[in-house]
């Protein structure tokens, strides 16, 4: 009779690892090339054709991983991403570490060389496990002595994923990525196919509950993915509410536009802040959530890295329940609210064409204005006011993000951004994989990426879609400013040497947009005015839309004229 603790063949063990991790929830696998990874890549190439999961081959490992935290973004599901050993692993990190920060079930598959080839400078050999750091929560190591039973190790891979700690049903967190390490020997493929026994899907743990009590003069702030649970927590416990545009939850009636204007001027008035989200983009709220005057109660898991109060500072874990209030201080919602129109109907009057113009007049004056070259702020509200409850909007964390959070309107967008470490890392990516998935679950809906050029750039490589796959349903909108104009904003913008600045930090580039996206096979159109850019967007048709911005044509010339001088 076989031992069956025996190790399996490199082959079999990939064939019933793929299955059991399509049968306990896992719908997307994204593959890059490699020899020690091969068994389970042609693994998922056969569970594909099956109809098992949904199969993305990416070259760069950096951006399969963003293509998968993406996926796992859109889908709440854990998708996986298989690599070769050796820096193949490391190219993972960036995707995993903004995963951990922002709780996204990931789940890398690295192959490694068996024990014998560790410590003797073997080739594409390092210490794998734990190489991604906090990328991984969860580190699983299993040897090329040790592949016995893949539908356990595929089990305990999802389980981590999703957040259960431990065997029994007291040990859970919130979602994170995993590292499920495993050494193969030779031979790495050929074989019969495999099959082990059944494997069940793997659900959510149970999430203890917590009590939030309503407190005189409250603000509830929504950072990035604290989602419409933010709205009825306003409502429940007598609040206004403070939205960045990726939180999901920038509507309703205690919502405050022009949020970091008003916090600027009431912070002083604020005893409590509620915390749901990673807020990051405005040095207004991060002043308030570290004034020791003011008590924060963080709603999210515990250790979770996140803006922290200085003063008294609670977190709460798993289902809030909301003991509401008695009577709810409508003036104080009011006093919030009114100041937020105040500032967003002075804004709407300064941008709109005299009214009481003559009806040729103004005619004329609605054509001077479409013929106006395009701000960052025409950009930002262009996208955000095409962009419908059905769409998805991705927004790169560039100079965009905060003009879209100083200008984006009431409206239940629902826009995803990677905002946990902020990174301009594989945004192209990510919103490869939100679009698959976002039309495998609603088809006909559109993803839009609102992204700086340099944003990507640093994606380039994202752009490719290999033969064989469909391409997504992704308008990609650039604002090019011919370099990170971010740092401009900043204080070393007015104590450095202007060209130093300009070359390390504005970092200019003539890469023509138009030359990469025929490269990529992108459909491209160029837009120079309001009106071409309404116009493109307007058509909601994949490809890439650059909007050059005002100022950009400038900045080309002062280029050249130093290229010249120099």
């Amino acid at each position: 009779m076989p031992d069956r603790r025996a190790a399996l063949p490199a082959a079999a063990y990939a064939d019933r690892l793929v299955a059991a991790l399509a049968a306990a929830g896992v719908a997307d696998v994204v593959v890059c090339p490699g020899s020690r990874s091969q068994a389970i890549a042609l693994a998922a190439a056969r569970t594909a054709r099956a109809g098992g999961i949904a199969l993305h081959v990416r070259i760069d490992e950096r951006t399969a991983a963003f293509l998968a935290l993406g996926l796992a973004r859109e889908s709440g599901a854990p998708a996986a991403v298989v690599v070769t050993s050796g820096t193949a692993v490391a190219n993972l990190a960036p995707a995993f570490l903004e995963a951990h920060h922002s709780d996204v079930p990931l789940i890398a598959i690295t192959a490694d060389r068996p024990a014998e080839l560790q410590g003797i400078r073997a080739n594409q050999t390092t210490r794998q496990p734990g190489a991604l750091g906090e990328g991984a929560r969860v580190v699983l190591d299993i040897g090329a002595d040790d592949l016995s039973d893949p539908e356990a190790d595929a089990v305990a891979a999802v389980r981590a994923a999703l957040g259960w700690r431990g065997t029994g049903d007291d040990g859970h967190t919130e979602p994170g990525p995993v590292q499920l390490n495993v050494g193969f020997r030779e031979p790495l493929s050929g074989g019969e196919a495999a099959a082990g026994p059944a494997v069940e899907a793997v659900g959510r743990p149970p999430m203890p509950s917590a009590t939030l009590d309503a407190a005189e003069r409250t603000v509830v702030v929504a950072g990035a993915d604290a989602g419409a649970a933010a709205v009825d927590l306003a409502e429940a416990i007598g609040a206004p509410l403070v939205a960045e545009p990726t939180s999901r939850a920038r509507f309703g009636p205690h919502l405050v536009q022009h949020g970091r204007e008003v916090v600027a001027a009431l912070h002083r008035e604020v005893r409590r802040a509620v915390v749901i989200g990673h807020p990051t983009l405005t040095r207004p709220i991060a002043a308030l959530l570290r004034d020791p005057a003011v008590e924060v109660v963080v709603l999210g898991r515990a250790g979770q890295d996140n803006i922290r109060g200085t003063g008294t500072t609670r977190v709460l874990t798993g289902r809030i329940r909301v003991e509401e209030a008695e009577e709810t201080d409508r003036a104080w919602i009011e006093r919030w609210v009114s100041a937020g129109r105040a500032l967003a109907a002075a804004a709407d009057a300064e941008a709109a064409p005299d009214s009481a113009l003559a009806r040729a007049d103004y005619a004329r004056a609605e054509l001077a204005e479409g013929r106006t070259r395009v701000s960052r702020r025409d950009l930002v509200t262009a996208v955000w006011d095409r962009t419908w409850p059905h769409d998805r909007l991705v927004v790169a964390a560039s100079r965009l993000i905060r003009e879209l959070d100083d200008h984006a309107g009431p409206k239940a967008v629902t826009a995803r951004a990677n905002r946990g470490l902020a990174g301009i890392d594989g945004t192209v990516s990510t919103a490869v994989g939100v679009a698959i998935a976002h039309e495998r679950e609603q088809p006909g809906g559109m993803t839009r990426l609102l992204i700086g050029d340099l944003a990507l750039l640093h994606d380039a490589g994202g752009l490719l879609i290999p033969p064989g796959e469909e391409r997504p349903r992704l308008q990609i909108v650039v604002g090019n400013d011919r370099g990170g104009s971010l740092f401009e904003l900043l204080e070393v913008a007015g104590t450095a040497d202007p060209d130093d600045f300009r070359r390390v930090q504005r970092t200019p580039h003539d890469v023509d947009l138009e030359h990469l996206a025929a490269a990529y096979g992108w459909d491209f159109e160029r837009v120079v005015d309001r009106a071409g850019l309404r116009r493109a967007l307007s058509q909601s048709r994949p490809g890439i839309v650059e909007a050059v911005l005002e100022g950009a044509q400038d900045d080309a010339a002062q280029d050249d004229a130093g290229d010249a001088a120099g």
